[in-house]
């Protein structure tokens, strides 16, 4: 399957309950008019793109139409696409060129974090790079066994401690290795708490003066994995995770198992995010670097 049949395979939920019900309502239209407006809001808002991020889309759109002199509303699907495509766009490329580069992924729990990580090193590995995954999460055992099984699937070195060990010591293991091994690139997982924002910061910020001190020329990345299926509490939890941390891009995960991918609009409208990924399935090649106009494609393609 190629990259666009995933990526379109992958939002056949999104698709069928936003787009779809955008296109059967455009259909209804003989005109373009201020309630055909008004409904399209309402169809983004319940498709998880939130109220300001659909109110700027719609705005767009006005001004589009007006500017076009466009009247027929069947034309809408075509402006919406490239509105879509112009909000997504932008820092989508990681910025990996030294060596070694840090990526450090962090998200709550259930989010599929560690996933992404061996998802994220097989790519890399593929693309020939030199991979080193420091198993950060020492709070969780099964993080750890993840991370071991993904390290062998993925062809990337592990560096780990025994559970219960201070993240920031894995961190500085890990970079340490990477110089001495010649790695191109360190992603390191880390714990997946919230419930204590006060102790993630500590924890992060303990971590970020490890990577500064072992790594200050390094190109660094901060990664924050959401679940597309938690819909608008995947922008709360971003909110929060901004927070504690500088975030550099995000991640989302599970867009095929889900009809709420809407949110990806708010995420990059609300928070100004960059998307640097999306998982549109189970399988080693389903994390998609992203790309914009592919996805705006994909979302408004044709039922079938």
């Amino acid at each position: 399957m190629g990259i666009f049949a995933k990526i379109k395979n992958g939002l056949k939920k999104t698709r069928e309950n936003m787009s779809a019900s955008v296109t059967s309502m455009l259909h209804s239209f003989t005109k373009i008019d201020e309630d055909l407006f008004e409904e399209l809001e309402e169809l983004l808002v319940m498709g998880d793109v939130g109220v300001p991020t659909a109110e700027k889309i719609c705005a767009r759109l006005r001004e589009e139409v007006k500017k076009q002199g466009i009247t027929d509303p069947d034309q809408i699907t075509g402006l919406l696409k490239g509105i879509v495509a112009d909000m997504l766009r932008g820092g989508e490329e990681l910025k990996i060129g030294t060596k070694p580069s840090v990526i450090l992924v962090v998200g709550v729990n259930g989010v599929g974090k560690t996933t992404t990580i061996g998802k994220m090193a097989a790519l890399l590995t593929k693309q020939g790079k030199k991979v080193i995954l420091g198993a950060a999460d020492t709070f969780r055992a099964a993080a750890l066994e993840q991370l071991e099984v993904w390290a062998k699937r993925s062809g990337a070195d592990l560096v780990s401690q025994p559970p219960g060990s201070d993240p920031a010591a894995v961190v500085f293991d890990s970079i340490a290795a990477a110089k001495s091994r010649g790695a191109d690139v360190v992603i390191c997982d880390t714990a997946g708490r919230l419930h204590n924002k006060k102790n993630l910061m500590e924890e992060l910020a303990k971590i970020n003066r490890v990577i500064q001190r072992e790594a200050p020329e390094s190109d660094r990345e901060v990664l924050l994995v959401l679940d597309a299926a938690t819909g608008q509490n995947a922008v709360i939890q971003a909110r929060q995770f901004m927070a504690a941390a500088d975030i550099t891009g995000i991640v989302l995960t599970k867009l095929d198992g889900t009809p709420r991918g809407g949110v990806i609009l708010a995420i990059r409208d609300e928070l100004g995010l960059p998307v640097k990924f999306i998982g549109v399935g189970e399988q080693i090649d389903d994390l998609q670097p992203f790309d914009a106009d592919a996805f705006a494609e994909a979302l408004f393609a044709k039922q079938e």
